[in-house]
């Protein structure tokens, strides 16, 4: 979901105003008229909320980084300053303020990017230096960007033009341009990586085609239709962890599952089958058509599909494994999670099994988890690395305020980290294994 986009409608919750699931779909950020929440979704039959933060209200984006203790949040009423909080210490880690309004922020393990309407900054995650400034991007009122969640090729995806669906791919790691993908005829709607961040998913304002790139490269390999309506806006795609199904969720009452498998001829050949037949024969018939025909018959259908209950309402979608089963996750404007099981075997309509409230309620509660116990939050020791110890007394004046580096101009960065909490290494959350030192991280 675009955290940004306004969130009203019949049938909206108040109190809710964007929401996304971190980069393993373990966790669910919800951005609220009074702060914003967290919850855990490694269970089917219960919603935990880990935590509520109420540092500041109206909260349109709200990123985590895996299960890790950083939080990224953007409030509406300051909406150029972007605040990374160490959410389990209840301290601010830093905060940057921007040119312009930010409209979504991406993050891995080794970036973080912060993107405007018409430019994109690269930070540096362990000390969040501002690393390079991208001026001057093709005017992208959405915000639409994707970064891969592997951070040893952090690759981002952006729109190239805002007049037709091209994507360029950056190097967010080499601070330099990839490739330049022609993906559409229409601007760009929705962007995804897949887990390994060697392919990219795209889809255009019209909704009907989504279609799936090789990265580095750029090469289209799948592309599946929709639906034949026109100008669906879809929200959301994701990736399975395997990359093996991707999820596709818009303002209609139905979520798609399609199923990236490659059709073998060796196994056509060896059992042929009447289908199979008359499907070489449209093959090679589309040679000799029209190119928006021959498209039109390349194009799969949907694997499996999910019918909400729910028309025009902004919903986002992900695939997950939970309790060693795979499942299909929905968080609605309404105020809901929808938890569907998906039959990867032979697809078809998904069931609902699960429906969990994201606000509080006599009717269907949300489990809170007790507060961090006294001992969990105890100063560290000095040898700890900077998220360890950022909530201890700082030697240096808190209004101390530095400018971000930047070849290009950049952001200015607020109150700041102390100078000696600068390490060689990545920052390290003590609390969580998810996060860096990167070095001891397995691809």
């Amino acid at each position: 979901m675009e955290a940004q986009d306004a969130l009203d409608g019949p049938g909206m919750h108040r109190g809710f105003i964007c929401a996304s699931f971190n980069q393993d779909t373990t966790s669910l950020s919800v951005g609220t008229k009074t702060g914003y929440r967290l919850f855990s979704v490694t269970a089917v039959d219960k919603l935990d909320c880990i935590h509520e933060g109420v540092e500041c209200p109206d909260v349109y984006i709200v990123e985590r980084l895996f299960s890790s203790s950083l939080v990224v949040v953007v409030s509406l009423s300051m909406p150029r300053r972007m605040n990374v909080y160490h959410f389990k210490k209840g301290t601010e880690i830093c905060n940057y303020s921007y040119s312009n309004n930010i409209l979504s922020v991406r993050l891995n393990r080794q970036r973080l990017v912060v993107c405007l309407e018409e430019s994109i900054y690269v930070h540096n995650i362990k000390d969040m230096k501002l690393l390079k400034t991208l001026l001057n991007t093709p005017s992208n009122p959405s915000g639409l960007c994707a970064l891969s969640v592997n951070h040893s090729n952090s690759y981002l995806a952006y729109p190239g033009s805002s007049t037709i669906g091209e994507i360029t791919v950056y190097d967010a790691n080499n601070l330099s341009t990839v490739t330049l993908i022609q993906a559409h005829d229409s601007p760009l709607a929705a962007l995804t990586f897949n887990a390994s961040g060697n392919k990219l998913a795209s889809a255009s304002e019209k909704g009907t085609v989504i279609r799936v790139f090789s990265i580095p490269e750029g090469q289209r390999l799948f592309e599946f239709r929709r639906g034949m309506k026109r100008y669906v806006s879809i929200s959301s795609l994701s990736f399975s962890a395997d990359a093996q199904f991707l999820c596709a969720s818009s303002n209609t009452e139905t979520v798609h599952i399609f199923k990236l498998e490659q059709h073998s001829p060796s196994q056509e050949e060896s059992s042929p089958t009447w289908s199979q037949y008359v499907g070489k024969m449209f093959t090679a018939a589309s040679t000799y058509l029209p190119a928006q025909v021959s498209d039109m018959m390349h194009q799969d259908r949907a694997f499996a599909t999910v019918r909400l209950n729910m028309f025009g309402l902004k919903n986002i979608c992900a695939l997950a494994t939970i309790q060693k089963l795979p499942r299909l996750l929905v968080a609605s404007s309404d105020g809901y999670l929808y938890i569907y099981n998906v039959d990867p075997q032979d697809g078809g309509e998904c069931v609902l099994v699960q429906k969990h409230r994201l606000f509080d309620s006599s009717e269907d509660p949300v489990e809170h988890k007790d507060k961090e116990n006294p001992q969990d939050v105890a100063p560290q020791p000095a040898s700890q690395s900077y998220a360890a110890t950022v909530a201890l007394p700082s030697t240096s004046p808190s209004t101390t305020t530095l400018m971000g580096y930047s070849e290009d101009g950049g952001a200015q960065k607020g109150e700041v980290i102390p100078e000696h909490e600068f390490a060689e290494g990545p920052v390290c959350l003590d609390d969580e294994n998810e996060f860096p030192p990167v070095s001891n991280q397995t691809n």
